[in-house]
This record gives structure tokens, C-alpha cells and sequence, in this order.
């Protein structure tokens, strides 16, 4: 009890902590459930690719088929992108991330039991859909949790979150596929996708702790909202810099990292799900790093991503330049070179980010998320199309030369790249310029710390 200055007794006020502590571990309950549906849906998203070899056996395809089995996905994945953001805009991210997980379920599910090719087809566009709106609902949900510093951090964490379910498709994932086949394995995943869809129902609230922010709200028509999103040259330097650093780490973890290192570089099954290990590894470690340099240096995050496409393109120089396998110690390397690119990709979210206004973020967040898988896609046909073209009709294993000659065309995605995000840095610096904001030179900051 407290007295007044009046003389009269009241009651104490409860401690003014209690509110914040609980709105804490709302915060941090909403994370986990973002973030452990982003995990399964990397699992789904990455199964097919240490199934590459099953997957050839099972629906009795070539090269050509197998591609587009893996491109399905990742098709459906960024066509959906623009429409997933609005939907962010428009319903927030509870429900349009439940509901992917939902779907994904759905399209595992199918892919356990069939053994057709069009239905698996069907199953891979299903679990594309689904995904689609995962990763960038749970980029919406941290500012609304949690202050602007820890962002670029927080959106690195949940990144990191993916590269766990990499981790658990190379060794869990694959191990059951052995162990129990392709059945069991698919079915189990479309189950535990269920199961996690219905554990972020519960524990995602309704509504973040600002009262609009995650209702409905009207929008403008999706065309409309699309060009407005995409307009900003930072915007779309989140684009190129997805498009840079992502694709050759997906072409390898999605698709054609197992079959080259089994029947062309002369490794073992084990030592091919060690490799992908070790690209996640890379990711886990690199995301911390990437997030707190993005942190600090805000005006100087593309430094990061042009380094890192300059560590890529001779990471694959040194692979494919000679004519022989190469030693597991150069192997693991070269992936953990390509791998710390996918935390430098979610720099794009954060240009996303800060060149965006709040109603218009979804948008913006799924166009520049559809760079890395246009590349991605752009690459996975490369190799496939270019590995049927060099090597003799009906083969289902291809050599060393014929992959060295399917890898150099990922050159191509590079470059593109590259000049994306050479050009719109300056268009970006620009447009911060005409707003007051000057990015000085590097001869500048360092006499400063001098």
C-alpha cells in the first residue's frame, strides 16, 4: 500500500515490468514459431536433393526431367512471390504462413505415395506454393516484435533456421530415405510439416502488439502495388543481390550437388551428405557475421555482397579447372565458399527493408526474395539441359568433363548478376543523395579513425 499526497491509502501499482516482460515472450514465442516453420519448409523445399538418384530410378527419368522436377518447385516458389506479398500486405502473416505450411504437408504428401511423373510434377508445384510465403512472413513478423537495431541480426537467426533444415536434409532426411525408402521418408515429412503448421497456430497471436498491423487493410490493386513496390532502385538492388549469391549454393544443395560428387568426383553417399553438411555449416556460421556487419555498416552492405560473388566465381575456378577429382579437403572448401553466400543474400531483405514504406513491405520483400530463385532456376536447367546436350542419348550418370563443361555455364548467372548489382548500388546511392544521404569515401572513414 501506497499513501497519496492527500492522505488517502492505495493500492500499489503492479510492477510496470510485468507488461514488457510478458510482451518479451510473446516476441520470442512468435520468432520460434516463424522460425521453425521456415525450418521444415527448407527440409521439403531441399528433399529432392539428396534423392536425385532415387528420384531417376523411381519415375524413370533422364537429366532433362530431373531438372524440372527440381525447377517445378522453385518455379511455383518465386512466380508466387508478388502475390504472396500482397497477400502479407493484405491479411498479415498468421494466416498466409499457416496456410503454406498446410499446403507444403499436402504436396509431400503425394510426393511419398506416387510414382508418376506428372503428379510428382503436381507435388513439387504444391510444395513450391506453399512455401512461397513462409520466409517472407517471418521477415514481416520480426520488426513487428521486436526494436529496428536487432532486425538485421533477427532476420539472420531465422536465416539460419533454413540452413538447419539443410542440415537435417543431409543427414536425418537422407538417412531415412536409405534406411526405410522413399516413402516412409516423404510420408514422415508431410507429417511433421502437419504438426509444426498446428504448433505456429497456437503460438503465433492473432495480432502483433501494434493494433493495425497485422489486420486486414485495403490495398491497391496488385499491378499497381507491384510497380510502386519495385520502383525504388534499392529495392530492386535487393533483387540482384539475391540473384548474386544465392544460386550457386541452391544448385548444389537443390539438386546437383549429390549426383556430381557420387558419379563424378568418385565420393560416397556419405561423404556427399558430409559436403552438404558443410554448406550449411558455412551458412550457420557466415549469418551471424553477415547480420552484424549489416548491423553496423548499413551504407556499406553491397562491400559484403561483392566480395563474397568475387569469393564464389573463384571458388568454382578452382573447382572446375582441373580434369581430375578433386580431394575432399578442396571439396569442402569450395563448399563452404558458395555457402556463406546464402546469409549474404538476405542482405536483400534489409534493402527491402529500408528503402520501403511499411504498407507496401510485403511486396517488396517477396520481389527481391525472387531473385536468388529465378537464378536458381535459370541454373539448374544450365546444367541439366547442358549435361543432356554433352553427353550420349539415354545416359543416366554423367563424367567429370561433362560436368566441368555443364558448371561453366553458371557463368552466365554471375555476370547477370554482377551487373545488377553494380548498376543499381549507384542508382540507389542516387536516389540517398538526393535525400541528404551521402555514403563517403573509404579514404574519408579511414582518415576519421585515424
Amino acid at each position: 500500500m501506497t499513501a497519496t499526497e492527500g492522505g488517502t491509502v492505495t493500492a500499489a501499482r503492479p510492477d510496470a515490468a510485468s507488461p514488457d516482460r510478458a510482451r518479451a515472450r510473446a516476441a520470442w514465442a512468435v520468432l520460434f514459431a516463424g522460425i521453425a516453420l521456415y525450418f521444415v519448409a527448407v527440409v521439403n523445399r531441399t528433399a529432392l536433393g539428396v534423392a536425385g538418384v532415387e528420384a531417376i530410378e523411381r519415375f524413370g527419368i533422364e537429366a532433362t526431367w530431373l531438372s524440372i522436377l527440381a525447377v517445378a518447385q522453385i518455379a511455383t516458389y518465386a512466380a508466387l512471390q508478388l502475390p504472396a506479398g500482397a497477400l502479407l500486405d493484405r491479411w498479415g502473416p498468421r494466416r498466409v504462413m499457416i496456410g503454406g505450411a498446410v499446403l507444403i504437408a499436402a504436396g509431400t504428401a503425394l510426393l511419398a505415395v506416387t510414382t508418376s511423373l506428372p503428379l510428382a510434377i503436381l507435388a513439387r508445384v504444391l510444395i513450391g506454393a506453399g512455401d512461397a510465403p513462409i520466409f517472407i512472413s517471418a521477415c514481416r513478423l520480426i520488426p513487428q516484435w521486436f526494436p529496428a537495431r536487432r532486425v538485421p541480426l533477427l532476420v539472420q537467426v531465422t536465416g539460419f533456421a533454413g540452413q538447419a533444415g539443410q542440415l537435417a536434409t543431409a543427414v536425418p532426411v537422407a538417412w531415412l530415405l536409405r534406411e526405410q525408402g522413399w516413402t516412409v521418408a516423404f510420408a514422415t515429412l508431410a507429417a511433421v510439416t502437419l504438426g509444426l503448421a498446428a504448433l505456429a497456430a497456437a503460438g503465433v497471436p492473432a495480432r502483433a502488439p501494434s493494433a493495425t498491423a497485422s489486420s486486414p487493410r485495403q490495398v491497391e490493386p496488385l499491378l499497381p502495388a507491384i510497380r510502386a513496390a519495385t520502383r525504388p532502385a534499392g529495392t530492386r538492388l535487393g533483387f540482384w543481390t539475391h540473384f548474386l549469391s544465392l544460386f550457386s549454393a541452391n544448385t548444389m544443395a537443390l539438386l546437383w550437388g549429390v549426383p556430381f560428387f557420387v558419379t563424378a568426383q568418385g565420393r560416397s553417399a556419405a561423404e556427399a551428405s558430409l559436403l552438404l553438411t558443410v554448406v550449411t555449416l558455412a551458412k550457420m556460421a557466415a549469418g551471424p557475421l553477415a547480420g552484424i556487419y549489416t548491423a553496423r555498416h548499413p551504407l556499406r552492405r553491397s562491400w559484403l555482397v561483392l566480395a563474397s560473388a568475387v569469393a564464389t566465381a573463384l571458388a568454382w575456378l578452382a573447382l572446375l579447372g582441373p580434369s581430375t577429382p578433386r580431394p575432399l579437403w578442396q571439396l569442402c572448401l569450395f563448399m563452404a565458399v558458395i555457402g556463406a553466400g546464402g546469409p549474404v543474400s538476405l542482405i536483400a531483405m534489409d534493402y527491402a527493408r529500408t528503402f520501403s514504406p511499411e504498407e507496401r513491405l510485403g511486396t517488396a520483400t517477396g520481389f527481391v526474395n525472387i531473385g536468388g530463385f529465378v537464378a536458381t532456376i535459370v541454373s539448374i536447367l544450365l546444367v541439366g539441359v547442358t549435361l543432356q546436350l554433352v553427353s550420349p542419348p539415354g545416359a543416366d550418370t554423367y563424367t567429370l568433363d561433362q560436368y566441368r563443361i555443364a558448371f561453366a555455364t553458371l557463368a552466365i548467372p554471375w555476370a547477370l548478376g554482377l551487373a545488377g548489382v553494380l548498376r543499381n548500388r549507384r542508382l540507389a546511392r542516387a536516389d540517398m543523395a538526393r535525400d541528404g544521404i551521402h555514403v563517403p569515401p573509404l579514404r574519408e572513414v579511414l582518415r576519421r579513425r585515424r
